[in-house]
């Protein structure tokens, strides 16, 4: 390596890690939520999780996709997902359609399914149980502020796409083929998380 900083010659060469990700392509990604500090305990806001904006008056939850597999594993997208608009109800609603979509994606619940175990998936304790959610979702294109291109993430995708279960490492719903006569409905139903409570032992793990 150069004793000197300033020659760099020795530098790595600039890496195109800035190349978009082409619209259209479905990833498997993780969501965070980073914090804006806004709560809104009319409506349950709590947790410091939502965004309010300066600007429009428009409150969001500002959301950073990591990849998790796939050609491009690692990038990262952002988007801002409706919570409420000053101008009316749809930006609300979008957010909305859009959480569901993400929950059916992360915990393998079809759309169409209306099931008592469909409709438990479908509710959260609050928006902490989105950060970290990991589901599957399509990556778009729209300008930026300063008009130049950029990833966003709109779309989740379901469990009735046909990509989804490969995608997602889980058996298909779809088919059911299988020579063990089980139904179909291959994967498992999803069940609410219990309440956290100690080993039935009463034992830590570590002494058992």
């Amino acid at each position: 390596m150069s004793s000197n900083y300033f020659d760099f010659q020795d530098a790595d060469p600039q890496q195109s890690g800035f190349d978009l990700i082409p619209k259209g392509v479905i990833a498997p990604m993780r969501m965070t939520v980073k914090p804006g500090g806004y709560d809104d305990q009319s409506q349950g806001w709590t947790g410091g999780y939502a965004t309010q904006s300066f600007d429009t008056g428009a409150v969001y939850l500002a959301a950073e996709f990591v990849v998790t597999g796939g050609d491009y594993a690692k990038r990262k997208l952002w988007s801002n997902i409706g919570l409420y608009s000053p101008k009316g109800p749809t930006w609300g609603q979008m957010g909305r359609s859009f959480i569901r979509a993400a929950l059916n994606s992360a915990r393998n619940v079809h759309p169409q399914d209306n099931s008592p175990q469909a409709a438990a998936a479908r509710r959260i304790q609050g928006f902490h149980e989105l950060d970290g959610l990991e589901f599957l979702a399509r990556v778009d294109i729209e300008k930026d502020g300063k008009g130049q291109d950029r990833n966003v993430v709109k779309v989740a995708v379901e469990p009735d796409h046909p990509d989804y279960a490969k995608l997602m490492g889980v058996p298909s719903k779809a088919s059911g083929g299988g020579t063990s006569g089980a139904p179909a409905q291959a994967a498992p139903a999803y069940q609410a998380p219990a309440p956290q409570r100690a080993p039935v032992t009463g034992k830590p793990s570590w002494a058992q």
